[in-house]
């Protein structure tokens, strides 16, 4: 069993957290974000610190997902979170046009994927980087962007993450001469 939960978030300096009986909202630099705290977990703060109390035992689970919740919260608006997505392929092309992808992936028309609100996109040659304060929507569009041409086993060619590893396929073998 993992105790995740029992470990204290600690609050940098410039971060102001407001916890409420439904909701905990958090401040800082980079915006604020906002959770619904779960009735079976009590957030406590202290000092320049926030610690998580289950009600019962059967609640320990939701501990952990609490804490994480409010620690990937207090890193987002602090730091930001980003993921870089490489485009493999011949001819394939993304553009930046204001808040609009604009991509070219093989097929007999542009792609274009609008970028939701609260997130920032650079692109740099054939590297997408996605960034935001949001984890959990920082992924999802990284996702979402990815999901438009994977990369297929043969030749590599499609949107994949930077750090990923593509297993290649070999091809036919057919018959050894």
């Amino acid at each position: 069993m993992s105790r995740i939960g029992k470990q204290p978030v600690k609050i940098p300096s410039g971060v102001t957290v407001d916890v409420k009986d439904d909701a905990i909202t958090v401040n800082g630099s980079k915006g604020s974000l906002t959770q619904f705290t779960m009735p079976q977990v009590k957030v406590v703060q202290e000092n320049d610190e926030l610690v998580f109390q289950p009600n019962d035992d059967e609640a320990r689970s939701k501990q952990g997902l609490m804490r994480t919740l409010v620690q990937n919260m207090v890193t987002g608006v602090s730091e930001g979170f980003e993921k870089k997505l490489e485009v493999n392929g011949v001819g394939f092309r993304v553009n930046l046009a204001g808040q609009d992808l604009k991509m070219y992936l093989g097929y007999s028309h542009e792609v274009v994927y609008k970028i939701p609100e609260g997130i920032n996109v650079k692109v740099e040659q054939n590297i997408i980087t996605v960034s935001g304060i949001s984890r959990q929507q920082v992924g999802q569009v990284a996702a979402e962007i990815r999901s438009l041409k994977k990369p297929e086993p043969y030749k590599g060619k499609g949107i994949k993450y930077v750090d990923e590893r593509i297993i290649r396929k070999s091809g036919k073998s057919g018959k050894e001469k």
